[in-house]
């Protein structure tokens, strides 16, 4: 790696905000020797004009040893980050391959058949004519042969080991504060009727510890190779069969690390198994703190990194979750640029949004809404409802009041469309969303205003996160809550002369704001010592429609877009992993 490039390599024609000050710490920050640079960038400093400007400064075929790897990687866990990417023409020679699955087959017949069920991969010895021109494996080559290749974080963490995309001399990980939990999502091992093809064959007895579960895996892994070996001696499989055949595949890979993982007496991973209906019901097995897999799936696939985000907000905590030696590891601090006043909190807190206190406060929550509509008359704005079962009880709670119309919805199989429909209207509409914290950009008018229903806290019914809380993490609980609040609060405001408020409802945010200030960002932590209490309108619902009116489409206020398309997965995590050999 040769930072000194790192000014040259930067892609826009000039700076804005802090970039240039950001350039020169990471380089001097690699050439104090240093790994891995942790890069705390607030929203909308460029990150991935950063990220771009770091994997310019890898290796060049010229400039390296015959041993020496080159050229770089980019990747992120999330796929519209990987679009936004894709998208930017700033950013145009990052070579972007993604999975099989997303690439449709180009032979006759087969236009609607993705890559990974196409007649390649169902027939045996099936002689491709037109594979030079197959969209993934092209993709695949040159992404294989550029300098910097893009890829979700699932499908770079699939391919280690690959001879097509072995090791690079950079890795650059854009949004990398949930990496350690990203890692654990990947690793876990779920065992379920519609997860695994051969069920019935070996249904699980009781498992009451790891152990039990180790023995089952073992006996499940060789009904699985049985099928396996089914399978492969059939000339040609059918979609559903070529599918069962992957899952197979991939089943065994994840049980046979399981096992070897859980019996090595050096791992560091800790395991933990779910099985909450007894014998014959489906089975969880989740690893924590994942430092050993990590290791296989990205430490091992580069020589320097830099590690992107607004929210690492702990460099010793993020390193021991993540595996690192913080001793080989740098935190550079991008400041914000964003004025204060752009930007505010507001606090109009109605009570406790736990379990047993929600039915109360949540009615109360309701009605500010309705004030903050009536506040916001004809601007567009997001609720961030935490869960479906609030999202649900809100918008029931609204269309009580009467301001039904304005709100907007989505359920699980249909977020994208939904959330595509409602950026679309020119309109004030106001979107109940669940789980939209992150890598979500509403510049400009597409939102002036959210709202955070509630604490957005860890489940403690998971038993990983149990287990941590029996460990005594509570602080990694408290900055894990902290993390999503300040990603959140980014949604609404992209750039320096963009603007947006953000209003919190839930009290246990204040005891959260107090109960990890050691973890603040100091940028955030002006904006929470610079929060207010509004003063609102009234509760008038009339007044809350605006003047502004609404032009969704029919139907959008329920919890399906009406739109009649097929549900879209494609902003799933694991989307882009299937079929990536």
């Amino acid at each position: 790696m040769d930072p000194s490039r790192i000014v040259e390599e930067f892609p826009a024609p000039s700076f804005r905000g802090a970039q240039e000050t950001a350039l020169s710490d990471i380089r001097a920050a690699f050439e104090a020797g240093n790994d891995v640079v942790l890069v705390r960038a607030p929203t909308g400093s460029g990150k991935s004009l950063l990220a771009r400007a770091i994997a310019g400064c890898a290796r060049r075929p010229g400039e390296a040893e015959p041993h020496q790897p080159v050229g770089a990687y980019y990747t992120t866990p999330q796929v519209s980050q990987l679009d936004d990417v894709a998208s930017d023409a700033l950013l145009e020679d990052l070579s972007i391959i993604r999975g099989k699955g997303n690439y449709n087959c180009i032979l006759p017949g087969e236009s609607q058949t993705p890559v990974n069920r196409a007649p390649c991969a169902r027939e045996r010895g099936f002689d491709c004519p037109v594979k030079h021109r197959c969209p993934y494996f092209s993709d695949r080559a040159i992404a294989s042969n550029r300098s910097i290749a893009a890829m979700t974080l699932a499908y770079f963490m699939q391919t280690a080991g690959s001879d097509v995309f072995g090791g690079r001399d950079v890795v650059v990980v854009d949004e990398a504060h949930g990496l350690a939990e990203w890692a654990e999502m990947y690793a876990t091992i779920d065992l379920s009727p519609s997860r695994v093809p051969v069920w019935d064959a070996c249904e699980p007895p009781e498992l009451s510890t790891l152990t039990d579960a180790a023995g089952y895996a073992e006996r499940l892994v060789k009904t699985c190779q049985r099928r396996q070996e089914e399978l492969r001696s059939k000339v040609e499989l059918s979609q559903e069969e070529a599918a069962q055949r992957d899952r197979l595949s991939e089943l065994v890979r994840e049980l046979g690390w399981f096992i070897e993982d859980l019996r090595d007496p050096e791992s560091p991973t800790t395991w933990v198994l779910d099985q909450h209906e007894g014998a014959g019901s489906a089975v969880t097995i989740k690893p924590l703190d994942p430092a050993r897999y990590l290791h296989h799936t990205v430490w091992e696939r580069g020589t320097k990194f830099a590690l992107l985000s607004a929210t690492i907000l702990n460099k010793e905590a993020f390193c021991a979750s993540t595996g690192l030696n913080p001793d080989n590891v740098a935190l550079v601090e991008v400041p914000h640029t964003f004025p204060l006043e752009n930007r505010p909190l507001y606090d109009v807190t109605q009570g406790k949004m736990t379990y047993e206190h929600r039915e109360e406060t949540l009615p109360k929550i309701a009605r500010t809404v309705v004030k903050l509509m009536a506040n916001h008359p004809d601007e567009k704005g997001l609720i961030h409802a935490h869960s479906y079962a609030i999202q649900e009880k809100l918008h029931d709670l609204l269309h009580s009041f009467g301001v039904g119309d304005r709100i907007r919805l989505h359920d699980k199989e249909n977020r994208d469309q939904a959330l595509l429909g409602w950026k679309a209207e020119d309109s004030n509409a106001v979107f109940l969303s669940v789980k939209m914290e992150e890598a979500l950009d509403l510049k400009g008018d597409l939102a002036r205003w959210q709202v955070i229903c509630k604490a957005p806290y860890p489940n403690t019914r998971d038993s990983r996160i149990a287990q941590r809380l029996e460990d005594g993490q509570w602080a990694w609980y408290y900055r894990t809550a902290l993390r999503t609040v300040i990603q959140a609060c980014g949604r609404v405001v992209r750039a320096p002369d963009d603007y947006g408020a953000t209003y919190i409802a839930d009290s246990s945010l204040v005891d959260l704001f107090e109960r990890a200030r050691v973890d603040m960002p100091d940028w955030f932590a002006e904006q929470v010592d610079a929060m207010t209490v509004p003063t609102l309108p009234e509760f008038e619902p009339n007044a809350a429609m605006g003047a502004g009116g609404t032009t969704g489409t029919a139907g959008s206020t329920g919890g399906s877009s009406g739109s009649g398309q097929p549900p879209s997965f494609e902003d799933h995590p694991l989307s882009d992993v299937w079929g990536t050999d």
